[in-house]
């Protein structure tokens, strides 16, 4: 799932176009029988943007939780502060509310921004704001490890992970038949990926691989191409504080840029035009792309046969995926012989809430299976961060029921700081230079350049 990028923090207090009116606060004694009012804020509105999130909070959420509340002798209201901006913009105001002590109870945010929030101080530990039964919230142990790693910052939860996604490789079983390969493909190697593209090629097919690559395509080159090779060679983009500069990992990862765009594996033009993602989409629809590396999304959004931006009637029946394999088996992170990247959303708890154990009630009431259920129906099925209900709601979804399975226990995200942006134009830039036709390690060398002075120095990046 590809995300704006954020700014700084810095950045966004110096922002003037938004004031700093809060999105709603607590108020109420909370003693005995009094009142308790609390609000809840979504970058969502009814009738406009995220619309079936508004209205599920609204119409759901809030009179279902209420009535618990009730029934456990609390008198408490909520209020849903609906928003429809574009996300820098939410960001900027949450960022104001936050710093002046205001805004909502419950928020949710980019999972890329809890880095930068947190460092600086806008949101706390669950545990801290809430109390040990923030950590020990049943659905914890529905959610996997790496899925827990979205919502965590320097070892802490600081949030509940609301959604998240994973990338494979797709490929057109059709185009794989006539260049001799099976319909169940599963490569556990690079150079598997690279023996397949060179069927296909022999074959007739016009892009054997499309991976992103260059600045065109903005954060998609990042997490739909360079994250997951990276990983896939061992690397993360940062590691124990340090960043990762011209490593082995890196140039293995633009090495196989390199054998790809400079073995006319793949269509190094495209991936200069301003829609050549989209054009990437179109072509694989068409059946001129044999193996793309791409999200959920994708299968969801793009070539779905009723709603896709270039859907494919034939989806179900054409479109295979496999998991994204290390280098060599073994060589992937933590060992692994497959690798992935995840984005996705949080909710979190307002520092200053007035009552901060109720908030996160509401919180956990809002991932709990009969909330996730009925948000999740009527055409609105998605993954969510429970394996238990992904389990009944993913039932009559393969591809997403794989991703869920398969791809969440072993996926990766991006580091969740301010400066994570700038790192990211710059490995795309790398990426484009060599599909340019620059050597890898030259354009690795180059990056690490960039780097340091983006992150403060050669002291903050291993090489």
């Amino acid at each position: 799932m590809v995300r704006k990028r954020s700014i700084g923090v810095v950045a966004v207090l110096t922002a003037s176009a938004l004031g700093l009116a809060a999105c709603g606060q607590s108020s109420g004694d909370g003693g005995e029988g009094g009142a308790i009012e609390l609000t809840i804020t979504q970058n969502a509105i009814a009738g406009g943007k995220n619309a079936a999130a508004a209205d599920h909070i609204a119409n759901w959420v809030i009179p279902k939780f209420q009535e618990a509340q009730k029934a456990k002798g609390k008198n408490v209201t909520v209020k849903f502060i609906p928003s429809g901006v574009d996300d820098e913009q939410y960001k900027t105001k949450l960022s104001l509310d936050l710093k002046s002590g205001k805004g909502a109870d419950v928020i949710d945010i980019d999972g890329i921004w809890a880095g930068e929030f947190a460092e600086a101080g806008y949101i706390k530990p669950l545990a801290e704001v809430a109390g040990p039964e923030a950590d020990s919230w049943e659905g914890w142990q529905q959610i996997p490890e790496a899925v827990q790693g979205l919502a965590t910052f320097n070892g802490k939860k600081y949030a509940l992970p609301i959604g998240t996604d994973g990338r494979v490789l797709y490929f057109n079983k059709t185009l794989f038949e006539k260049a001799g390969l099976p319909a169940d493909w599963q490569p556990t190697s690079w150079q598997e990926i690279l023996d397949a593209g060179a069927k296909l090629k022999s074959s007739g097919v016009p892009v054997p691989i499309q991976i992103n690559a260059g600045t065109a395509m903005g954060e998609a080159t990042t997490m739909q191409g360079v994250l997951p090779l990276l990983a896939g060679a061992g690397g993360e983009v940062q590691q124990d504080d340090k960043w990762t500069g011209a490593s082995q990992p890196l140039k293995d990862t633009l090495g196989l840029y390199q054998k790809v765009y400079g073995g006319g594996l793949g269509d190094p033009r495209l991936q200069q035009e301003a829609k050549g993602r989209d054009k990437s989409f179109q072509q694989f629809a068409e059946g001129k792309v044999g193996i793309l590396l791409e999200g959920d999304y994708f299968w969801r959004g793009v070539v779905n046969p009723k709603t896709g931006v270039a859907p494919m009637a034939d989806r179900d029946q054409v479109v295979g995926y496999a998991k994204i394999p290390a280098i060599e088996p073994g060589k992937g992170i933590r060992g692994q012989d497959f690798v992935s990247m995840s984005g996705g959303a949080l909710r979190t708890l307002n520092p200053s809430s007035k009552h901060p154990k109720e908030a996160f009630e509401l919180m956990a009431f809002t991932l709990s299976p009969e909330a996730l259920k009925e948000e999740t129906k009527d055409g609105n099925v998605r993954i969510t961060p429970r394996s238990d209900v992904n389990k009944e709601i993913l039932a009559g979804e393969p591809l997403l029921t794989f991703i869920s399975e398969q791809v969440l226990p072993l996926t990766a995200y991006r580091p969740p700081v301010a400066v994570y942006p700038q790192v990211s134009v710059a490995l795309q830039e790398a990426t484009a230079a060599v599909a340019g036709g620059t050597a890898a390690d030259q354009a690795a060398a180059e990056y690490q350049k960039k780097l340091e002075g983006i992150v403060g120095g050669a002291n903050n990046v291993a090489s």
